[in-house]
């Protein structure tokens, strides 16, 4: 009787090795007794016990439990996605995730009954986890060079320099936070890289970091003068750790992968200044796309003799946010400057007389003294509604971040109209264009020639390097192809990028070229009388405005940008 209760006590994989003579039976009926004593699956004890070589228990497993047994030394470790799993949960249940296809994650397992590894693996990931049998001996090797290849693209990544985990960077609130089970999958090295890759946007002057998966490359670009630039790749499966870390800094939520983000957090500089950054996440398919704006505060206070007008636009300018009350719309694409030259406006208007109140999408440049707010449309705080409680705020001046309907476009013409000075931005092409988008939108023809007074259109050029820049030739007929009248070409100094150590492929910095339109009466006449956008383009030349390609060929005679950057960003 003793031998079928025996026999009964024995599990899948303790009677297939016995039956496969690589236990006996006494030895496999003495082992689970000691497993169960112990807590441990019988894997785990034959395992400790090395009764039989590593090599044959997880053959017998595999053929046990129906898995896939890899030789995992066949596996190129540097393209595995070690930083989708913490180092503490590799360690504890001794798993290596291999290689990620959609939302699933391919995992090298020793031990096939241990379900707790795959739930806490899929619970800390989000993703559907496969388990990949590996012998325990091989599984160790490639968990230890794992290790070593991270330990080295980390050095790779943030040099020798010091004090890099020490920047003091918070979340936009200053209460960065992270949760248990977070921290810990972010390392020393990650932070210094992230700390590293932000101090090395600000001091390229970059405007925005672009951070990229892809399937087998991670890409980090940043955005100088306009241009996207790669500066790195760091392996890809660095690429979950190094977003989760820019989500822990602008307390976004870690576990959430699935839908975009967006937060804000602030790297401070010195006591006078910091940095606040805009950050957006997205899900793509390998991985979240990680944007972080880089929000300068001193860029409000760039002064307008640094903006780029030629004196004569400078005196349009002057004149139209002098006024008590009335429009100044600015227009142009995402990334021209519209913001800089509004909030240089403002800045000029921030005195303790006047009531200056901002509705933004997101407010990007604090100022002291101005009353800003952020709209949130799921609180139903869109411009429209903002706008309808700032004129119950007793304001002098309204900045509008958009004009994006009829809803907002009417209120703010109203206020223009009832003693406030109105500020707001359009995406159009031009200054003539802009007027017929209002119109388009269904704003009445007398409102808009009585309340709009200036129309700037701009663009962002950029500066050629003084130290490298070089005198070039260039034929008569391209110059009047361009844009240039033949009265000028003799007197036309061109240059044109070289490329140096101290600038960006020729070029240093952005010169922004504007288009200032004053809204006259004769101009706002053809408005009531359904002109035409020629019509009004054609009266703002007679009353002296220029376009946006002449204002540009004007910053290439003075040498300040290259004719092919004005044809790059003017060629309407």
């Amino acid at each position: 009787m003793a031998t079928p209760s025996t026999a009964f006590q024995l599990s899948g994989l303790a009677l297939r090795l016995v039956r496969a003579d690589l236990l006996s039976r006494d030895n496999a009926e003495q082992l689970q007794q000691t497993a169960i004593q112990k807590s441990r699956s019988f894997f785990t004890q034959v395992a400790h016990s090395k009764t039989i070589p590593t090599d044959q228990l997880s053959w017998a497993a595999s053929e046990e439990f129906g898995l896939p047994l890899l030789d995992v030394s066949a596996i190129d470790l540097e393209q595995a996605p070690v930083g989708l799993v913490a180092d503490g949960l590799i360690e504890k249940h001794n798993v290596l995730p291999l290689y990620k296809r959609g939302t699933k994650l391919f995992l090298a397992i020793s031990d096939p009954t241990d379900r707790r590894a795959l739930e806490d693996v899929k619970f800390h990931t989000g993703l559907g986890v496969e388990p990949i049998l590996v012998d325990q001996d091989q599984l160790a090797v490639a968990i230890e060079r794992a290790r070593e290849a991270n330990d080295s693209t980390y050095s790779d990544l943030v040099g020798d320099e010091e004090g890099l985990e020490d920047i003091d960077i918070s979340s936009d609130d200053d209460e960065t936070k992270a949760e248990e089970g977070i921290v810990e999958q972010i390392d020393t090295p990650i932070v210094r890289f992230v700390n590293k890759m932000l101090l090395d946007a600000i001091k390229k002057s970059a405007s925005d970091i672009h951070i990229e998966p892809y399937e087998k490359k991670l890409r980090v670009r940043f955005r100088v003068d306009g241009v996207l630039h790669e500066l790195a790749s760091p392996p890809v499966n660095l690429a979950a750790r190094i977003a989760a870390r820019v989500k822990i800094l602008s307390r976004l939520d870690i576990a959430e992968r699935r839908v975009p983000q967006d937060g804000r957090m602030k790297l401070r500089l010195s006591r006078n200044r910091s940095i606040d950054f805009r950050v957006s996440t997205l899900p793509t398919l390998y991985g979240e796309k990680t944007v972080i704006r880089l929000l300068d505060g001193s860029g409000a206070k760039l002064g307008l003799e640094n903006l780029g007008f030629e004196p004569f636009q400078r005196e349009f300018y002057l004149e139209a946010i002098k006024r008590p009350y009335g429009m100044i719309l600015v227009t142009g694409p995402t990334g021209s400057g519209k913001t800089v030259s509004l909030y240089t406006a403002l800045d000029m208007l921030n005195k303790p007389e006047r009531n200056i109140c901002t509705v933004e999408d997101p407010v990007e440049i604090n100022v002291a003294g101005i009353n800003q707010v952020n709209i949130n449309e799921r609180a139903n705080l869109t411009f429209a509604s903002a706008l309808r409680a700032f004129l119950r705020q007793d304001p002098d001046v309204i900045m509008v971040g958009e004009i994006r309907d009829l809803e907002t476009a009417d209120i703010a013409i109203k206020a223009s109209q009832t003693g406030h000075l109105v500020l707001s931005t359009l995406h159009t092409n031009d200054a003539p264009s802009t007027l017929t988008r209002l119109l388009n939108m269904g704003v009445a023809p007398f409102n808009i020639a009585s309340a709009v007074h200036l129309i700037m259109a701009q663009r962002l050029v950029r500066r050629l390097c003084d130290a490298c820049k070089q005198l070039l030739d260039i034929p008569e007929k391209a110059l009047l192809a361009s844009g240039f009248e033949e009265h000028e070409i003799d007197d036309v100094q061109m240059y044109g990028p070289v490329g140096c150590d101290g600038c960006t492929e020729g070029y240093r910095g952005r010169v922004a070229v504007f288009q200032v339109m004053p809204v006259s009466e004769q101009m706002g006449n053809i408005i009531m009388e359904g002109g035409t956008e020629h019509d009004i383009e054609n009266m703002a030349k007679m009353e002296g405005a220029v376009s946006l390609r002449s204002a540009g060929l004007l910053k290439v005679k003075k040498g300040l940008t290259s004719l092919e950057e004005v044809e790059r960003v003017t060629n309407l």
